[in-house]
């Protein structure tokens, strides 16, 4: 595993690879080793944090039980200055699972063991009504990440 810093706008992140792909986005560093993916990771947090985000083209590899990475799978299709709901992150879940149903607790806390945070963006998830709800790296991070994609204006929805 690989390992390498990253200084952002909300503090510096900690970017962690293997020899399959990106493995973490951590707000506290972990242990590590050197690989290229996190030259392509740094590049791409560059484009995002300059306001130009780009498509993902590495290999992301989080850890995680099958159900987390089918929901973090999902945090991928949150389009850029957009959000979503646990609520419709659960319906949709189990629309993929072929379930009656599925439970939004289950999947919030899915979406809050994501460990590639940004890049797979988990702060595009919000409580009912727009209600900004618990995030990793605090509130304040969730915020600062909406404000920058458009999302949010004077502490409000601004779509």
């Amino acid at each position: 595993m690989d390992y390498c810093q990253y200084p952002s706008p909300v503090g510096t992140l900690y970017l962690t690879a293997d020899e399959d792909g990106l493995t973490g986005v951590w707000m506290h560093p972990e242990k590590t080793e050197d690989f290229p993916v996190l030259s392509q990771a740094k590049l791409w947090l560059d484009s995002y944090f300059s306001g130009n985000p780009a498509e993902i083209t590495f290999s992301l590899n989080p850890q995680g039980t099958p159900f987390q990475k089918q929901v973090w799978t999902l945090l991928l299709t949150i389009p850029y200055g957009e959000t979503t709901t646990y609520g419709t992150l659960a319906r949709e879940m189990a629309r993929r699972t072929g379930r009656e149903r599925m439970s939004a607790q289950a999947v919030g806390q899915a979406v809050g063991k994501n460990p590639i945070s940004i890049l797979i963006p988990c702060h595009r998830v919000v409580g009912a009504g727009g209600k900004l709800t618990g995030y990793a790296g605090g509130l304040a991070k969730k915020e600062w990440l909406l404000r920058h994609e458009g999302w949010l204006q004077d502490g409000r929805e601004e779509k």
